[in-house]
């Protein structure tokens, strides 16, 4: 076996389909998102303007989370000192599964060193407590929660995605007595369209079946305290288990889930992605602890939010590029070719200073392509006029299909 050979041959496929991956060296210049600074094929930073972040609410630069992460790395140091049933427990975690829980009406939450861990760890957990369950996952669900549910080595039963009728289809085809579980999500991140949740709730309760709903490009950005879709459409209490991320509007990094007491104890207790895990450092706990309990109280980013993403969604329809129709935060902009959507993001880097990556298969079909924008409440009018004018530029200069 010539190992390298292998090796090569596999990196050599995804850059022959356009589709090999490329990360940007950039910084962030603190208080002043969306400005950073790339050191990719430079002399020296040059400076951008970032339009692909998941930080969606800028709160990673919010004054009141970067004081209270100064304060926590003042009182206890850098590290949490182990996993948690050791050394790594501390007040700040506990604090923070308190306020997520009492943030989506649950009675516990437990917290996970990142989003993909909380769906990969609960999902195989739950399907292995439950004797012959059956997981009912939507088409388009997360990498995380794929891998979750491979995890469990249960059956799957996969439905087209957001097909209610698909789903119901499904179910009804189980035995009644067989364990259920339905995972979706609330926002679909490259699409940017919406679960039908409470529907989804009636048949669980029609059919018997738990629900698993991933937040994590919600939480923060809706409802009357940021607690996502379900916190928005009142459905909460419909949902079994709640699972979002500290990483994207709240700014900082971790996962959790938030349900009752015993399903919370039965994932901690057997869990390993939990047990075995050193626990997020008490700074970033503390820092999303103060980003929680801030959008718990005030609406002012996600207002502003949402306003910037109409704007640009308008700007681009009018400009009659082939903007993809979204009801929430996320901005598609369809290209249908790997390698035109790397070369559009490379001369927006090079020539315009504007930084957006490309999105290829695997994590959307082959043929829709894109490149996904993400404006927030710090991206201007001005900052999108420059965009949209780029963009236009770039369109023509390589005869790219207008929107129709």
């Amino acid at each position: 076996m010539n190992y390298d050979r292998v090796f090569t041959q596999a990196i050599d496929r995804l850059h022959a389909e356009g589709r090999y991956r490329v990360f940007i060296d950039i910084l962030r210049n603190k208080g002043m998102f969306p400005n950073a600074r790339c050191f990719a094929g430079h002399n020296g930073p040059k400076p951008i303007t970032v339009w692909c972040s998941n930080d969606y609410l800028a709160m990673g630069q919010h004054p009141k989370v970067i004081a209270a992460m100064e304060e926590a790395l003042h009182d206890v140091g850098a590290g949490s000192g182990g996993t948690r049933n050791i050394g790594g427990n501390t007040h700040y975690h506990i604090d923070l599964e308190n306020e997520l829980a009492d943030l989506h009406g649950k009675e516990a939450a437990l917290l996970f060193t990142s989003g993909y861990v909380s769906n990969d760890a609960t999902l195989s957990t739950l399907a292995k407590v439950l004797p012959g369950c059956v997981v009912f996952s939507d088409e388009l669900n997360h990498a995380s929660m794929i891998a979750g549910i491979r995890n469990a080595g249960c059956e799957k039963r996969v439905f087209r995605h957001n097909d209610l009728d698909h789903l119901e289809q499904l179910l009804a085809a189980e035995d009644g007595e067989t364990p259920k579980l339905i995972a979706f999500e609330s926002v679909y991140s490259m699409d940017g369209d919406v679960a039908p949740i409470h529907e989804i709730c009636d048949l669980a309760e029609k059919y018997n079946a738990l629900t698993y709903l991933d937040e994590v490009h919600a939480v923060g950005m809706y409802g009357p305290r940021g607690g996502g879709i379900s916190d928005r459409e009142d459905v909460t209490r419909r949902l079994t288990i709640i699972e979002g991320t500290l990483g994207k509007a709240f700014g900082v990094m971790g996962g959790y889930i938030a349900a009752d007491r015993v399903i919370i104890d039965v994932i901690r207790s057997y869990a390993p992605g939990f047990i075995f895990t050193t626990s997020l450092s008490p700074v970033l706990v503390a820092g999303a602890l103060a980003s929680v309990r801030h959008l718990k109280a005030s609406s002012e980013e996600r207002e502003a939010q949402q306003v910037a993403a109409a704007l640009l969604k308008g700007l681009m329809a009018d400009a009659g590029l082939p903007v993809m129709p979204s009801t929430t935060h996320i901005v598609p902009l369809m290209v249908g070719d790997p390698v035109k959507a790397k070369r559009i993001s490379d001369i927006l880097l090079a020539e315009y200073g504007v930084y957006v990556q490309p999105i290829n298969y695997p994590t959307v079909p082959r043929g829709t392509e894109r490149l996904r924008f993400t404006p927030g409440p710090s991206h201007n009018e001005a900052m999108m006029r420059e965009l949209v004018g780029a963009l236009v530029e770039i369109w023509d200069r390589m005869e790219l299909r207008q929107a129709a």
